[in-house]
């Protein structure tokens, strides 16, 4: 997908570099149409700084041995990764537990079913995501993951309409949460380090790790 224009007369103003505030990171959408970003308001969420160092060298230590075991793969079976290694855990350390506890706390409803095995993707520096919707088949209404190792940018397009699109800024240790709309109707990605900017401004991408929490389909 071509990147999208990112200077500051091709989006809407809520700021005077033109992005938007909300919950704790700034997002960017080139829509002029005022419905779009009201549409999405509560169904898109990054909470900075949500795990702190210790936390994340925890969740390091606990996921390393079992992904270097694994090689980097190049080929996905839905085409939709470039570059990763990926796994699922089931039984935590205690402290890995109880940050995945507060994530769960915080993104979805009380009572909700989640789907038990947590998914782990460790995307490699040359790794990239491409725009896709999670299959209804093997996660539900929301998804929640932490970003370990690297800052990335996150783009969401509307499904139907090109021209709705969103960056959202995932800083090292960050929360991001997609919920109802925004999981169903907009594919998401993670951009190439070539292509990762903000704001204008150049966003790194080093190997990045994510640990995903979903919960279960209706």
């Amino acid at each position: 997908m071509t990147t999208s224009p990112t200077t500051p007369s091709d989006v809407s103003r809520s700021g005077q570099d033109g992005s938007v505030h909300l919950n704790g990171t700034f997002e960017r959408r080139n829509t002029p149409k005022h419905g779009f970003y009201p549409r999405v308001r509560g169904q898109v969420e990054v909470r900075e700084d949500f795990i702190c160092e210790d936390e994340e060298r925890a969740l390091l230590k606990e996921l390393e041995p079992g992904l270097k075991k694994k090689r980097y793969e190049f080929d996905h079976w839905d085409d939709a990764i470039h570059g990763y290694r990926e796994t699922e855990r089931v039984q935590w350390n205690a402290v890995c537990e109880v940050v995945l506890g507060r994530v769960r706390s915080v993104a979805f409803p009380k009572g909700s079913p989640q789907l038990g095995p947590v998914h782990v993707l460790d995307l490699d520096k040359a790794g990239y995501i491409k725009p896709h919707i999670d299959s209804i088949k093997f996660c539900g209404s929301t998804i929640a993951g932490l970003s370990l190792l690297s800052d990335s940018v996150m783009r969401l397009v509307r499904e139907d309409n090109s021209a709705e699109w969103l960056d959202l800024l995932l800083p090292r240790r960050s929360l991001y949460i997609l919920r109802d709309q925004a999981r169903f109707s907009f594919t998401h990605e993670i951009l190439k380090d070539e292509e990762s900017f903000f704001s204008g401004r150049r966003v790194p991408r080093h190997r990045r790790i994510s640990v995903i929490c979903r919960n279960l389909p209706a």
